[in-house]
């Protein structure tokens, strides 16, 4: 039975080799940083567990790994491993490749999607193929997988070289390949911290409530600043949501539930695009494309974002309370 575990244990063993590879290549920090960060997927599970049994010297040994994951960061130097292959090179084999290259990448959400809807029901001799527990990222897990050797069926290449590329890319990233997991945790921390109860109180005492479209558009808009301070809709969502959309807008307003969520979440991503928080998506492409100002990606997206949001508000006014 495939579980999510089994996703963490390969990623671990990926960063473990880049580890590795940095180690021998002389990238001292480099290497203790990736090695920490397998190490710390690798033993996710048995921390967890530990903890559960009331042992708590495994997460505190997990969280100095953390800590020396910050101290460690700023030595990082920038860049990753040279490119093999000239810029020429790289054209000739996109212009030979044409759009088989969108091969792989359509691999990923199609199997996501086919394990999503699908994998309550498939089976092998009276045996569930996936855990019930987290079967979307499971499936997510999966889809990387096929799709590596889909790239290599593509290229006419060896899965080997895609580990490779991904080495190259990873260590190109740095740490700011962190910032999706650090930023989603950031939005547990600051629900169990009761940031969602303190927005509950400052809406009530600041906005008349009984107004269903106010709590809407607070609510909204809440959405935005909150993934625009955090770089993460998935950071933002469950504080929002526990600070006015539960409370006022479901609980008291009779908003439907499940358009709420996923158009709320909607109006998070209209935030990210906005934001250099959301490293991974505005400022590492920019990186990599050699763009000349940092913030190019953002301000290219600044209209689509502020359009999108004006058109979600307006569907979000009309079917939520539907």
């Amino acid at each position: 039975m495939l579980q999510i575990a089994h996703a963490q244990w390969l990623m671990a063993l990926f960063l473990l080799y880049t580890g590795w590879r940095n180690l021998r290549e002389g990238h001292g920090w480099r290497a203790v940083f990736w090695l920490i960060l397998g190490v710390l997927f690798a033993g996710g599970d048995a921390v967890l567990r530990a903890s559960a049994a009331g042992h708590a010297l495994p997460a505190q040994v997990a969280g100095v790994a953390v800590i020396a994951l910050a101290l460690i960061a700023p030595r990082l130097r920038s860049g990753g491993v040279t490119e093999e292959h000239s810029s020429a090179q790289r054209l000739a084999s996109a212009v030979r490749l044409g759009h088989r290259l969108f091969v792989p990448a359509l691999v990923i959400p199609g199997v996501t999607l086919l394990v999503a809807l699908l994998g309550d029901h498939l089976a092998w001799h009276g045996h569930r193929l996936f855990a019930a527990d987290r079967m979307t990222l499971t499936g997510l897990a999966l889809a990387c997988l096929l799709s590596l050797f889909a790239a290599a069926w593509v290229t006419r290449s060896s899965p080997v070289r895609g580990l490779v590329e991904g080495r190259r890319l990873l260590d190109t990233i740095g740490w700011a390949a962190l910032l999706p997991l650090l930023l989603a945790a950031l939005g547990q921390v600051f629900t169990r911290s009761g940031v969602g109860d303190a927005i509950a109180h400052l809406t009530t005492a600041w906005l008349p409530t009984g107004s269903a479209l106010v709590c809407l558009l607070a609510y909204a808009l809440g959405m935005v600043v909150f993934t625009v301070i955090m770089g993460n809709a998935f950071a933002a969502f469950p504080v929002m949501t526990a600070g006015i959309g539960l409370p006022l807008l479901v609980v008291q307003h009779g908003a439907n539930p499940a358009i709420l969520g996923a158009m709320g979440m909607l109006c998070g991503y209209c935030g990210t695009l906005l934001t250099p928080m959301a490293a991974n998506f505005n400022l590492v492409p920019a990186a990599l494309l050699e763009l000349r100002s940092p913030y190019g990606v953002i301000h290219a997206q600044v209209w689509t974002a502020l359009v999108l949001l004006a058109a979600n508000l307006a569907l979000m006014a009309l079917l939520v309370f539907r």
